[in-house]
């Protein structure tokens, strides 16, 4: 059977995608049956025989993977609104999800504990420091592994005074990383992130809090990171080196600049950063690279950190690695200039390349900040996992919280083959995990890129433009509202929209796996692992041990030598299926066939549902009976 009469209506894939097998679905001997049967179960030979596979682009081979983390800042006077955009992903085997956090209210004196632990590659300490009395409502991606660094993580988000943050790998350079005290002391990457979000009101205040925490509290490191924040008038990067020594440094990004973190980096930096108001830094970050004879003032040449203090970017020219073509930042930003004038959309297809988002991507975000926008409506463009098989939803930081398919999940989760469940966790364990949902087509996708990817991508940038479009609607919405005084309606309209639009995304994902998956059995069978087992052992290879090998790549949709990219949002449009209108036309969600009622109205989502939570919250959401306020 086709995908497309799997599920009732094509896919839009069967062109050009080659011949099927003669004779796949005839009748056949046994010998032909037997074989039959194996290319439906999964591709390869039956137990005993050899089995190999190497993916056309020759991604199981050869190099270490291409990793970490990206952050894409485009200032104001580039963007098609006068919006500052900040997008980008974080790196992380582990599992994610969504969560909006509430402002907090502390009595003087409480603590909050920070630090890593022993189990970090830098082993650490946790220590305790003052929270304070107040924190503010932010909307986050969750996670829970790396090695030593306590769950809950996070790499930021959008707090409530639109101020948009994200983390990124910074490697410094080894000597600095070798003098890194065992045990460290100091506050995480996110620690630095989460404290951000509670407390800042501005990308610039961002950075002095966390310049002072690491002055005040020291930064417990994994070999060097950066954050990039962002408000809606600037950007600020900040680089924290590894070493123990305190060292950290900040500097402005005005409304004419691109920068892609790829990794953080910062270049030449005033000597006299003190008068400088786009630069700040630690009192050491000068004299200790003369101490250390890293720089010398009187050799004329310029201060620069990344030359300082860090390591080459990984694709510099005359690097060779194939691996890490991509990673030159200031070709990516001479790249994204171009694009110029930048929206919304076209900040989420750069997060969805190909060339960066893949199975090592654990989540996308695309922060939209406006000046003039009321808090609760400040905006958070969402995608579950790698944006490359997952679609963007807008949250806003008024909604009151997500569906439960959206949190956390044992999938992939911290500990989760160490004990059973916990009771108080079984009713959201029961759900749906839209993470895994996501993960999912994304293994699948991946797999055949040639013949997956451009449809998925179409579908995915289909339903986000229907979204888009939706978005001014909306805002007038919930602004009259807020006008009108009824601000707990506002926020219940925002809370449904968000939770309807979260569940058609799952829909979605649902639909397309199920096709892409099916196709998959019917064109090439499913692929099987041909890891040999060990000596004497009488398992197949598929009982092995699923972790990465070493010297092997992420299961990516990246082949080498593909064109097209950068691209622009919906380049793949007429490969759309119509996915993406069934997925926003589901019975219940303010939808209908198109062919019914007609194009469903921009609010009949959030007042749907809005109207089902009513002012008395959205209980329904988590099944808890009560929350945070």
């Amino acid at each position: 059977m086709s995908a497309a009469k799997v599920d009732g209506g094509g896919m839009g894939w069967a062109d050009g995608r080659g011949a099927r097998s003669p004779g796949r679905r005839a009748s056949a001997g046994p010998l032909l049956a037997g074989a039959t049967l194996f290319a439906v179960l999964g591709t390869g030979a039956p137990p005993g025989a050899s089995q190999t596979h190497t993916r056309s682009d020759g991604a199981t081979r050869g190099s270490p993977p291409p990793a970490k983390s990206i952050a894409i800042y485009v200032g104001r006077s580039l963007t098609e609104d006068g919006s500052v955009l900040l997008g980008g992903f974080g790196h992380e085997p582990s599992s994610h999800w969504y969560e909006i956090t509430p402002r907090r209210s502390f009595p003087e004196g409480v603590t909050v504990e920070v630090g890593i632990t022993g189990e970090a590659r830098f082993p650490g300490r946790r220590f305790r420091i003052p929270q304070v009395r107040e924190t503010f409502r932010f909307v986050s991606t969750n996670y829970s592994e790396f090695a030593g660094f306590p769950p809950p993580l996070t790499n930021g988000g959008l707090n409530e005074h639109q101020v948009a943050a994200r983390d990124v790998w910074s490697p410094s350079r080894r000597e600095l990383v070798e003098m890194t005290p065992r045990p460290q002391r100091g506050l995480s990457y996110s620690d630095l992130s989460r404290i951000a979000m509670e407390r800042a009101t501005s990308a610039r205040e961002a950075a002095e809090i966390v310049g002072a925490l690491i002055d005040e509290h020291g930064y417990a490191t994994y070999g060097g990171n950066s954050h990039l924040f962002a408000d809606t008038r600037e950007g600020w990067v900040l680089l924290d080196f590894a070493g123990g020594q305190g060292l950290w440094a900040a500097e402005r990004l005005g409304p004419d600049e691109v920068r892609v973190s790829y990794p953080g980096y910062i270049g030449p930096f005033p000597v006299d950063f003190e008068d400088a108001p786009d630069f700040m830094g630690s009192d050491n970050l000068v004299s200790f690279a003369v101490e250390q004879g890293w720089w010398d003032p009187e050799s004329g040449e310029p201060f620069d950190l990344h030359r300082v203090y860090g390591r080459p970017f990984p694709s510099a020219p005359g690097q060779n690695d194939p691996h890490d073509l991509h990673r030159y930042p200031p070709r990516l930003e001479e790249e994204i200039a171009a694009l110029a004038p930048l929206g919304v959309a076209g900040m989420m297809a750069l997060v969805r390349d190909p060339r960066w988002s893949n199975d090592g991507s654990g989540y996308g975000q695309v922060a939209h900040l406006r000046e003039g926008v009321r808090s609760d409506l400040g905006v958070l463009w969402m995608s579950i996992t790698g944006a490359v098989a997952s679609p963007f939803v807008p949250v806003r930081v008024g909604a009151r919280d997500v569906p439960p398919e959206y949190k956390q999940h044992r999938y992939m989760t911290k500990d989760s083959d160490r004990a059973f469940l916990g009771s108080d966790f079984a009713p959201l364990e029961g759900t749906r995990s839209a993470f895994r949902v996501h993960k999912r087509l994304l293994y699948h996708t991946c797999e055949r890129p040639e013949a997956f990817l451009a449809p998925v991508t179409a579908d995915l940038e289909a339903f986000e433009a229907s979204l888009v479009a939706e978005q001014p609607a909306l805002e007038s919405r919930a602004e009259s509202l807020f006008a009108a005084g009824a601000a707990d309606s506002a926020r219940a309209l925002l809370t449904g929209y968000a939770a309807g639009r979260l569940l058609d995304a799952l829909e979605l994902g649902e639909a397309l796996v199920r096709r892409v998956e099916a196709d998959t059995r019917e064109r090439f069978g499913i692929r099987l692992p041909g890891a040999e087992v060990p000596e004497g052992a009488s398992w197949r290879p598929e009982s092995g041990e699923m972790t990465l090998r070493e010297g092997r790549t992420y299961h990516r949709c990246w082949t080498p030598g593909a064109e097209g990219y950068p691209r622009s949002h919906g380049s793949h449009a007429s490969l759309a299926s119509g996915a993406a209108d069934a997925a926003l036309a589901r019975p219940g969600h303010g939808g209908a066939p198109r062919g019914d009622r007609g194009p469903a109205t921009p609010l009949a989502v959030g007042l749907a549902v809005a109207t089902a939570l009513g002012a008395a919250g959205v209980g329904w959401l988590a099944g808890r009976r009560s929350r945070p306020r």
